[in-house]
């Protein structure tokens, strides 16, 4: 069963190819989502898979690619059923 996540990522996150990696690594793991970035510096991802492979996502958001500094992943279930497009699209 897929559930959906939403991740506030927060750090040195933006101008990094944060969005484009986070894109290959959902798509390597299979997951429906989207990922964009926020006015505030965040990077807001949406991600639709089953457990283990959202804390697998999770996990990697903690450090993403190499030339960003994450400071904070913060992660919420969503509620309900939505459509989220695949592949995984950036915004």
């Amino acid at each position: 069963m897929n559930n959906t996540r939403q991740f506030f990522v927060s750090g040195r996150v933006q101008g990094v190819g944060f969005r484009e990696a986070t894109r290959k690594r959902a798509d390597e793991l299979g997951m429906a989502g989207w990922v964009r970035n926020l006015a505030d510096g965040r990077v807001e991802v949406q991600a639709s898979a089953g457990d283990d492979t959202l804390d697998t996502l999770e996990r990697w958001l903690h450090d993403g690619p190499a030339p960003a500094r994450v400071e904070h992943v913060e992660s919420h279930a969503v509620e309900g059923t939505q459509s989220l497009p695949r592949p995984f699209a950036v915004r």
